[in-house]
Order: structure tokens, then C-alpha cells, then sequence
């Protein structure tokens, strides 16, 4: 055998490898995030997008193939809202700000055969989804309003009780991936993350307070009313639905193969 039948016969055996290994698009990616959060509750019904506040995370992709994905990502951000720029009772006068940080595990589908560093299939479409844990404190003029007990929860008036600042979510969305060059991989992206909670914004259920006698150098009574205008059972929230929280923004990924995915993909595109 000749040394050019040889390299022919390795060519087509690493060809055939690659095509028949699962690892075909196996590897490793970490990265940075950055963009926006908002969210979409009692203190801003439908408004995606509004009051957008500074994102940031970290994240980690491993590739399975060209078509699936697992991500394990860390976000920080910022939620605001204000009863005053909402349609659903604007004149309650509440607002908040709260920081969230998410830790989520998604799943990712790829619409075109992609992995970074490829000359072929160097971009596309991708919708993901799986679950996640976060954890807020939603405050209003730097004063920490869980504590407070703004809906009665400190008086266990009606039953009710004070409600956690972390839970479970279900992160979802979709984005556009780019291969930048042999490591370096970018994606657009836009996810949703509904929780299990009414609390993002400390509003849910109803006044518990007689507005007309509440002290306002009192700040449990005043930030539960700051109009000072309602009765109790009047409504303050709408407990039917539950708070989203949104990330949009950008990633930037270097890409970290194995040895064997990477002789693979010298191959094929370099």
C-alpha cells in the first residue's frame, strides 16, 4: 500500500468516525452574558420590555451534537415596576425594585446543523427550555419590603403568610447562533422564565389596612398604602396570575473541544 492510498484510506476512515460518532459536535463552551431584564406582573400587567434594567451571567454549553445542546447558565439582574405607569389600578401608588439572580438548566435545539468554528454550519436558529431556581428581595426607597409584611402577612391577617424570596422557574426562549471564528462562537437571544410566585413585586392579594388610620412615619402601614385611601379587601394585587422575569441580551462563547471532535473538525472545515 502505497503512502498516498494510506492517507486516503485514514482520510475516509475519519470521515466515516466522525460521521458515526455521537460525538461528532461534542464539546465544551463557557462565556459571558450580557443585556436586559424586566419584568411582567401586578406592577406592569403586559408590558414587555418596559422598565428594562442592566443583565449580566455567566454560562456553560455542552454540545452534544450539531442539533442539541445543554446550557447550565448564572444570571444577575435588576427588576423594576411602578403601579403608576400601569393600566390595572394606577393609582395605588406602589412601585419596587428588586435584584434577581437565576440559576438555570436548559436544554437547546438547534433548527440547522450548527457548532462553532465550523465554515459550513456557522449559524442558526435555536429554541431551548428546562428549569431553574432564583432569588429576589424586592424593596421600595431601599427599604426591604418582605419584612414588612405589606398584605397582612406579619398579622397572619386572613391566613396569610410572609413569602419566600427564592423558588423554582420555567425558563424558555429562543435566539440565533453565529460562529465568529475556530472558537469563538456569539448568539442573540430573548427567554422567559415564569415563576411559581406573586411576590416579585410584593403585591398580590388586598389592602389589610384602614388607609384613613395608617401613621405615615410607619413604614410597615405607609409602604403597605402609600395613598392612605383604601379599605381593607380592597384590591391590591392580582393573585390569579402569577410574576415573569425576562432576560434578552447577548452571549460570547470560546469554544473548548476534545481531542477527537477537534481531528474531526480539522477535516471537515479546516
Amino acid at each position: 500500500m502505497s503512502e498516498h492510498t494510506g492517507m486516503r484510506f485514514l482520510v475516509i476512515f475519519l470521515f466515516l468516525g466522525c460521521f458515526g460518532s455521537s460525538g461528532f459536535s461534542q464539546d465544551l463552551e463557557v462565556g459571558l452574558m450580557g443585556g436586559g431584564a424586566y419584568y411582567v406582573g401586578d406592577l406592569n400587567p403586559s408590558g414587555h420590555f418596559k422598565g428594562t434594567q442592566i443583565a449580566y451571567g455567566v454560562l456553560a454549553r455542552y454540545n452534544i451534537n450539531s442539533r442539541w445542546a445543554v446550557k447550565l447558565s448564572g444570571t444577575r439582574g435588576k427588576l423594576k415596576g411602578s403601579a403608576s405607569s400601569s393600566w390595572f389600578l394606577p393609582n395605588r401608588n406602589l412601585q419596587f425594585e428588586s435584584p434577581v439572580t437565576d440559576i438555570s438548566a436548559v436544554a437547546e435545539f438547534n433548527f440547522l446543523p450548527y457548532f462553532t468554528g465550523s465554515k459550513m454550519n456557522f449559524i442558526t436558529p435555536y429554541v431551548y427550555a428546562g428549569i431553574g431556581v432564583f432569588f429576589f428581595k424586592p424593596s421600595s426607597g431601599g427599604v426591604d419590603l418582605q419584612p414588612l409584611g405589606t398584605e397582612g402577612q406579619q398579622e397572619g391577617y386572613e391566613g396569610r403568610k410572609p413569602y419566600s424570596l427564592n423558588g423554582f422557574n420555567i425558563p424558555f426562549g429562543l435566539g440565533i447562533k453565529f460562529s465568529v471564528s475556530r472558537n469563538i462562537g456569539l448568539a442573540v437571544f430573548w427567554e422567559l422564565h415564569k415563576t411559581f410566585t406573586d411576590y416579585l413585586d410584593d403585591a398580590s392579594t388586598t389592602y389589610y389596612l384602614d388607609g384613613s388610620l395608617i401613621d405615615p412615619n410607619d413604614q410597615q402601614q405607609y409602604l403597605s398604602d402609600p395613598t392612605m385611601s383604601y379599605q381593607p379587601g380592597m384590591q391590591r394585587g392580582n393573585s390569579r396570575n402569577q410574576d415573569w422575569y425576562s432576560f434578552f441580551g447577548i452571549t460570547i462563547t470560546y469554544k473548548f473541544a476534545l481531542d477527537a471532535n477537534r481531528r474531526c473538525r480539522d477535516v471537515y472545515d479546516f
